[in-house]
């Protein structure tokens, strides 16, 4: 029986918070708000196969927000990339599955940490798929808060100059970042006109709703010569309700007396 993406979204939870746990790391908040974004890509959208990861037509999916690593890890050991075992090393010396994502890690395409990084270098995926008249497409998931580095807005730039409607990219729109709310820090909005005005397809989704998610992401480029832009709006902790829309758990841990408490939540 084919697991759902629901599922395979609280089982990404679940190893999210263990893994974050076990090595006393951050940015846990960060990883859940987008593990139903990245179930159901992971689970229906992406033409990616565990069995041959490097494979020449397979997508490409960029997480520039790679502080929320713990998450992709999850999906990707979920879905058989690479043993679950190997969850137990995530955060410890010498191994691949650091505390920003690696592309190290069997299926991550390339590695960020420093914001604003992910996005162009998308772009570059897309235009060279393009010119090489090759199928795949290119998909990036971007946090709101990266949203102040400038390198986002050139590259949002360059790709509609270039029409490059075999990108997606898709921002995790949880409003908050790391010490208060995104709009305290760097005001956003408009935020889907100033996407139209760059020149790229836009639409609006709740990032938990698996149904829209799945209509949007699997139906692309909805404009052709339009790279498409998804706004995944989400709450930051989603799926543990102490953490949701809490911006303490951008870089605290859960203790073990916590875990049990958000697993139980979670499994329940």
């Amino acid at each position: 029986m084919k697991r759902t993406t629901t599922e395979l979204a609280r089982r990404m939870r679940v190893e999210a918070l263990q893994m974050v746990q076990r090595a006393r790391a951050s940015h846990i908040a960060s990883a859940l708000s987008i593990c139903d974004i990245v179930a159901v890509l992971y689970g229906e959208v992406l033409n990616v196969d565990p069995d041959e990861p490097q494979a020449t037509q397979r997508d490409r999916f960029i997480l520039s927000k790679g502080h929320a690593c713990v998450a992709i890890y999850a999906a990707l050991a979920e879905c058989g990339f690479f043993e679950r075992s190997e969850l137990l090393s995530y955060g410890r010396d010498g191994s691949p599955l650091m505390n920003h994502i690696s592309h190290k890690v069997t299926g991550v395409e390339f590695s960020t940490g420093s914001l604003g990084h992910g996005l162009p270098f998308g772009v570059g995926k897309a235009l060279a798929a393009r010119r090489n008249d090759a199928a795949w497409r290119t998909f990036v998931l971007l946090s709101d808060g990266e949203l102040g580095e400038g390198s986002n807005w050139e590259a949002l730039m360059f790709a509609a100059h270039h029409r490059l409607d075999n990108l997606v990219a898709i921002v995790d729109y949880n409003k908050l970042q790391s010490l208060t709310t995104v709009d305290q820090t760097l005001r956003l909005e408009p935020l889907a006109d100033k996407f139209a005005a760059f020149g790229w397809s836009v639409r609006e989704v709740d990032g938990h709703d698996h149904d829209a998610l799945r209509t949007a992401l699997g139906c692309t480029p909805w404009q052709p010569g339009k790279p498409s832009m998804l706004i995944a709006h989400t709450i930051k902790g989603k799926g543990v309700s102490a953490m949701e829309n809490k911006v303490e758990w951008h870089y605290r841990s859960p203790d073990a007396d916590q875990l049990a408490q958000f697993l139980e939540e979670l499994e329940g």
